[in-house]
């Protein structure tokens, strides 16, 4: 397995000495039990450290996706500690990598649900950022399997952002998860930013249908990159996810993508590409509401 390269432009724009972050979306087919995962985890990891990622990013829920919607809530840890979050944390500090851990189950007052929850960790290992998805999927569709996330999970409040500072520039990341990309008003609460991240697990039937237009929507109307690692392929519990993990630019162009199977895609933010966009084309100036 290869990581996927960023296009020609990426690299010349890269190779010139611009302000440029280099990103590694992850993508996974999560087992059923959450060590099989991690282990998988950490060998993706290393070859987007090798790639030359400076932040890398998990996609939801790739420590588990059981055989029952009700495993997560077994699985779920208290917020702070836990082999998911120390699994996290020490490839952060080991790889010297900033990384988002996709989503993984934390515990909530309600016995019977819990928080899907993103994480972001600094290269020294320290915990910088939690995201709790806001928005909870749903899918009632005749001849398809039924989904209902608020049985067991609880929905999230509060938008989040956090800052990656490199030497060269601050990069502004605006998290998010998976559903949250059919609501565009919540982005528009985290702009401006550079990197909108969507771990997500689609299934395949609405990845089909909408998951390439819904991101690069985001990413032209809040003109910055988006990442989206993804799971992608067919699991343990009978599930199929779409896949096709995408790093999109701020005029809505695919610089990357992985159709399938586990593997990396790989890109460079590019900061001069951010200004060219937004100085030629200023939609964010022009908003009234």
């Amino acid at each position: 397995m290869t990581a996927a390269q960023p296009d020609a432009a990426v690299r010349e724009a890269a190779a010139g000495g611009a302000a440029t972050l280099r990103v590694a979306g992850i993508q996974m087919t999560a087992a059923a039990s959450v060590e099989p995962n991690l282990q998988t985890a950490a060998r993706l990891l290393e070859q987007a450290r090798a790639a030359g990622a400076q932040l890398a990013v998990l996609p939801e829920f790739f420590c588990l996706l059981g055989r029952s919607d009700t495993d997560k809530v077994d699985a779920g840890e208290a917020d702070g500690d836990g082999p998911i979050q120390r699994f996290l944390s020490e490839q952060a500090r080991s790889l010297q990598l900033w990384l988002v851990g996709g989503s993984l189950p934390l515990k909530s007052s309600d016995f019977r649900r819990v928080y899907n929850a993103s994480l972001a960790f600094a290269p020294d290992g320290r915990r910088v950022a939690r995201y709790d998805k806001i928005h909870l999927f749903g899918l009632n569709r005749p001849g398809e399997p039924a989904f209902d996330e608020a049985a067991t999970i609880v929905a999230g409040r509060t938008p989040v952002v956090f800052d990656l500072p490199a030497p060269t520039r601050r990069w502004r990341i605006g998290m998010s998860i998976c559903y949250d990309v059919r609501f565009p008003e919540m982005y528009r609460v985290l702009s401006p930013v550079d990197l909108i991240l969507v771990p997500s697990v689609f299934t395949y039937v609405t990845g089909r249908a909408h998951w390439e237009t819904l991101l690069r929507a985001r990413a032209i109307e809040n003109q910055c990159y988006v990442l989206a690692p993804a799971q992608g392929g067919r699991h343990e519990n009978g599930r199929r996810s779409w896949g096709h993990s995408l790093l999109i630019d701020p005029w809505g162009e695919i610089l990357s993508v992985l159709p399938e199977g586990e593997g990396v895609v790989v890109g460079d933010l590019d900061a001069a590409r951010l200004d060219e966009v937004r100085s030629s084309l200023p939609a964010l100036t022009h908003r009234t509401l």
